[in-house]
């Protein structure tokens, strides 16, 4: 469980390929406080730690997963948004994020405002996803609110001290991101089709 309150971007200084599966080595600050078997959600995916040596850290991200995220574009050199897992007995800033990516966007557009940036993304509708406005929404692993909802296209607004501390500084049109709907949202959306079977 995650808050989607982004705690450090890692930087990928190893990718390695095996079988159907990605190994990606992280240089991290944080690398040093974790241990063996611990969850971290990676641009909003959980990935389990399996190695440590000293500031960089190795996770495995499997077919499905690579199927389903982002992971599967990044490169050696690329920025990733880290958060550890939720300490239950700490503030809930963000909202409740499971690490369980429900589907990819793309980034449509990407404003500068006067003092915050806008980005717009579209996502296929054939997911039966949605968002309303005022919202919640994980992008990427970060926890935001949505400002303009469309049937399969939403915009958030980005204050300047996330989109210096989070990989949006680096986000541009075309990019594909991971998206997690509210938990709650997708409870409601799977209770209204049962009902109306």
């Amino acid at each position: 469980m995650f808050t989607g309150i982004i705690e450090e971007v890692g930087s990928i200084t190893k990718i390695e390929t095996s079988g159907g599966n990605i190994d990606y080595t992280i240089k991290a600050n944080l690398a040093e406080e974790l241990k063996v078997d611990q969850s971290v959600a990676h641009n909003g995916v959980c990935l389990t730690v399996v190695d440590i040596e000293n500031d960089t850290y190795k996770v495995t991200a499997i077919d499905e997963t690579l199927n389903k995220t982002n992971l599967k574009h990044l490169k050696e050199g690329h920025l990733i948004n880290l958060e550890r897992g939720m300490k239950m007995n700490a503030h809930l800033d963000g909202h409740i994020v499971q690490g369980h990516v429900d589907q990819v966007a793309i980034c449509q557009r990407a404003e500068t405002k006067d003092g915050s940036w806008e980005f717009t993304f579209s996502y296929d509708p054939e997911l039966m996803n949605v968002t309303i406005e005022k919202g919640s929404i994980t992008i990427n692993g970060v926890s935001l609110t949505v400002v303009n909802s469309k049937l399969n296209e939403f915009s958030v607004a980005i204050i300047p001290y996330t989109y210096e501390n989070t990989t949006f500084k680096t986000l541009k049109k075309g990019d594909v991101v991971n998206l997690e709907f509210d938990v709650i949202g997708k409870y409601v959306k799977r209770l209204m089709e049962l009902k109306s079977q």
